[in-house]
């Protein structure tokens, strides 16, 4: 195979090794692999902190925290020993048929974080493998009590919770769904909370509020079909993180009881001190928040160390498949690796770093930061809105900005404005990864301030030259 790549890295350096060895094999996600004849791959030796270095000892600051699942750093020290120590004991058995101290502590943990009456935990490998567990739960559930005519699920517009077909189905980011619709189930999609839609001089609560009569009106002409509504808490990630308002989760709850629908929060992406609580269903109620149905984690449950989900649920659904075998009740869903004991292990340690320093205290100092730091983006003629919710801040670029965020004229995606951006962050140290026209960051805990410049003053040289300012 000869290509650029391959031209633009033919020397006997120890990167161009790496990345010839990979093109001669590896096939990377959500990527098209061709792109990497335009901009070249960065082999990673090692990383510490907020940095990764690659083989040739350039340094690159992890700004998007490995897709959102590094929290508190590469090789850090207390969970690199909680690792170590599982090592010694425990990789892995089958749970089907055995317990081990890891799975039963961090249960019993998550069970004491988690709001409300979540007492059982459903253990399974990723993200989009914990959302296919809450979606087969819930429909099972209902089969279970003798409502087998609600199937359905209602998700937002411009979600996603993974790429697994079950997850894929209730997403609605094009890009990812649209090839493999053929193959899908068809949620029923509600109008989306997202606050970039909001009037001018409508606040974020405002337009949330108005929002959810709209999810409120919907289930109540579709409760007798539907299963559960599933959201993401306050940020739709992978949707160019649009953000919304907390009350939403609180009229969503309510509208869920009122009309006997299951409320699925999918925290993968948000949970664990991300959005400024340590969960975003926190922020529902300025008392205790609202419990879900069913809440799944994962990403920062291990902090980037092994892949590890839960799905959390009530003692109320559990009772629900808790019969005799012969009546088929039992949940028949199982993973190799469920519950793997190394990844409990390193959860375990993750959860203790959170008992034990100000982790979310600190947090809402460096958000604030970044909120400084970013904030003269706003005039930019070209950038729409600068959004922030906790350690998520986001800015859209648009090619021509009008008053109103929505009344932008965004850039064709064929234009593909972010790429620039990541390339001249790069070329700076930082590595950033803008969802097309979005830049955004999401950062380690363990940033400081002066990184946090660093990725704002990138971002800034980055986003002039993508819109030729």
């Amino acid at each position: 195979m000869r290509s650029a790549v391959n031209e633009a890295h033919s020397g006997t350096g120890e990167n161009a090794n790496w990345i010839q060895r990979d093109l001669a094999h590896v096939w990377h996600p959500c990527m098209q692999m061709k792109d990497f004849e335009i901009q070249p791959m960065i082999p990673v030796k090692s990383g510490k902190g907020v940095w990764l270095e690659d083989f040739e000892g350039q340094r690159y600051l992890d700004g998007i925290s490995s897709w959102w699942v590094n929290i508190f750093g590469h090789a850090n020290p207390q969970i690199n020993d909680a690792l170590k120590n599982q090592l010694d004991n425990l990789a892995h058995c089958m749970t089907a048929n055995f317990t081990h101290g890891p799975m039963v502590e961090l249960s019993e943990q998550l069970v004491g974080l988690t709001p409300g009456p979540l007492q059982k935990v459903f253990f399974a490998d990723n993200g989009s493998s914990a959302i296919e567990v809450a979606l087969k739960m819930s429909f099972h559930y209902w089969r279970n009590v003798g409502k087998p005519k609600k199937t359905r699920f209602v998700a937002l517009k411009n979600s996603y919770h993974g790429e697994t077909l079950g997850a894929l189905a209730v997403g609605d980011v094009e890009l990812y769904k649209e090839t493999y619709d053929p193959l899908l189930f068809k949620p029923i999609l509600a109008p989306s909370p997202d606050c970039y839609y909001r009037e001018a001089g409508e606040s974020w609560e405002a337009y949330s509020k108005r929002q959810a009569v709209k999810m409120d009106e919907l289930l109540a002409k579709h409760a007798d079909e539907v299963a559960a509504v599933i959201i993401e808490p306050l940020v739709q990630c992978a949707g160019y993180m649009r953000m919304y308002h907390p009350v939403y989760l609180k009229r969503l709850r309510e509208s869920c009881d009122r009309h006997g629908v299951h409320f699925i929060a999918d925290e993968i992406a948000v949970g664990f001190g991300r959005t400024g609580s340590l969960f975003a269903c926190e922020q529902a109620d300025n008392s205790a928040g609202v419990s879900p149905d069913f809440m799944l984690l994962s990403k920062g449950l291990t902090a980037g160390y092994m892949p590890l989900a839960v799905c959390l649920t009530t003692e109320h659904i559990y009772q629900a498949f808790y019969d005799d075998y012969n009546t088929l009740k039992a949940f028949l869903h199982s993973h190799s690796y469920t519950g793997n004991a190394l990844g409990c292990a390193t959860a375990l340690a993750t959860l203790k770093i959170f008992a034990e320093q100000p982790v979310i205290a600190r947090n809402h100092e460096l958000a604030a930061h970044m909120q400084q730091a970013t904030e003269h983006l706003a005039d930019h003629p070209h950038v729409a809105e600068v959004r922030q919710t906790g350690m998520v801040l986001a800015i859209e670029m648009v090619q021509n900005k009008a008053s109103r965020p929505a009344d932008s004229t965004p850039y064709p995606w064929q234009e593909r404005r972010g790429v620039p951006v990541y390339q001249h962050a790069l070329s700076q140290g930082v590595f950033m990864r803008p969802l097309a026209h979005v830049v955004y960051f999401m950062p380690p805990y363990v940033i400081n301030e002066q990184e946090i410049d660093l990725m704002a003053r990138v971002a800034t040289e980055g986003i002039d030259i993508a819109t030729n300012q």
